[in-house]
């Protein structure tokens, strides 16, 4: 199969794939879609030595996150009408190039300012790959399939959160900050070589959307406008939100706080990972004996008690082998939140999956990045910050999925 074939007249190609097809796809897609974690995690380690680096307050530091965050998501919404206009492949390839440039800026900043910037054109590069991702799995499964899918995928992007932060640390044995980021643009042009020639096209000329200003953003109001829909994305993006409070803050709580040093860090950092991996798992092989709704119920109620019960960790000073599962509990959760609750939120919008992952995905990072300004408008003297916002977005993501994703009839 050549790179230019299309593959997907239909939402159900996917059962039509062999079992070595399904595993390219999963393998190439959640190479994509692991742009996120790798540019967020590999350099946590690095982060408290960055500050010194570049005479920057650690606030400042943190935003170098929330601009990659913020990007991730403000690139979406561009990525994600391209996609449905001119097919999966086209956007893809400029984006990873894109990433790979921006890559090479972030190891070259020589201040903060730059970094920040760079970091910023880094995540829109990294948002079309996953844009893509998402969007060409809703052009090969549906149902309970697609569901299937995207926890396979998060094997693959799982890997990534536990293998970044150690990679970091080692890599700061060996090189700076500098040098992560070099590894990132490598990264990027293996992906890039393998996206050029092993991905096919999975959306049909006929299936696509011409990107005209005024229709992109009816798609996205209508969107919008579906509850359910609505309800099934802010659920996602609470819940990462959760997530990525952990991911900004525990570097400086694990590090600076509790003593310890960027390799025992990282891999502290990446228990939490293998938990969200196992979960994920765990999910792929309970959807279709549970409904999707009772499995994100039953991952967002998790990820909230886990949140106060950290909380409570936090304010007693019970120590790391106490606060840390809790933690661990909560950022596993996401391994039953997100493929369900994806799932749900597409599963009615074949015709424009490219702007549906779109929006999913601004949603989600804009978010998210709100975690970062308020770890460092609470502080960072104390773990309590940091594991009672987890808790809060958790219990926020649990309150928008009980008030507007409603079931379906049963006829439906």
């Amino acid at each position: 199969m050549t790179a230019a074939t299309t593959v997907a007249p239909d939402a159900d190609a996917g059962a039509r794939l062999s079992r070595t097809g399904r595993l390219r796809f999963a393998l190439i897609l959640g190479g994509l879609t692991a742009f996120g974690p790798l540019s967020i995690d590999m350099y946590l380690p690095a982060l408290p030595g960055m500050a010194g680096d570049l005479s920057a307050a650690n606030s400042l530091v943190q935003l170098t996150l929330a601009a990659f965050v913020i990007g991730l998501g403000a690139g979406q919404l561009v990525a994600g009408p391209l996609s449905d206009a001119f097919g999966r492949r086209k956007p893809l390839l400029v984006g990873v190039a894109l990433y790979i440039t921006a890559s090479v800026l972030c190891a070259f900043s020589p201040s903060i300012e730059m970094l920040i910037g760079a970091r910023a054109l880094q995540a829109f590069g990294a948002a079309a790959g996953i844009v893509v991702a998402r969007a060409t799995v809703r052009d090969l499964f549906s149902g309970i399939a697609m569901s299937r899918f995207f926890s396979a995928l998060m094997l693959v992007t799982g890997v990534a959160p536990i293998l970044a932060p150690i990679i970091g640390g080692q890599l700061l044995t060996v090189t700076s900050w500098r040098g992560i980021f070099a590894a990132l643009a490598a990264f990027g042009g293996v992906l890039l070589l393998v996206s050029a020639l092993a991905l096919p096209e999975t959306l049909p000329q006929t299936s696509r959307r011409p990107a005209r200003i005024g229709g992109v953003l009816r798609t996205y109001l209508s969107l919008l406008r579906h509850r359910a829909f609505l309800g099934s994305a802010l659920t996602i993006g609470l819940g990462f939100a959760g997530m990525f409070t952990y991911i900004s803050a525990s570097s400086f709580v694990l590090q600076d706080i509790y003593g310890l040093d960027p390799q025992a860090y990282s891999f502290a950092f990446g228990g939490g990972a293998i938990g969200l991996v196992i979960m994920t798992q765990v999910n792929g092989r309970l959807v279709g004996r549970f409904s999707q709704r009772g499995l994100l119920r039953t991952g967002l109620l998790a990820g909230t008690t886990a949140g106060v019960v950290a909380t409570v960790a936090a304010v007693a000073e019970l120590g790391l082998p106490v606060l840390l599962p809790a933690v661990y509990l909560v950022v596993c959760s996401n391994g039953m939140v997100m493929p369900n609750a994806m799932a749900l939120a597409m599963s009615d919008h074949p015709d424009k999956a490219g702007s549906a992952s779109a929006l999913l995905g601004v949603l989600q990072f804009l978010i998210a990045g709100a975690s970062s300004p308020l770890i460092a408008l609470f502080g960072e003297s104390s773990a309590v910050p940091m594991v009672a916002l987890m808790a809060a977005f958790f219990a926020l993501a649990l309150t928008s999925f009980l008030t507007m994703v409603r079931p379906r009839s049963a006829g439906a």
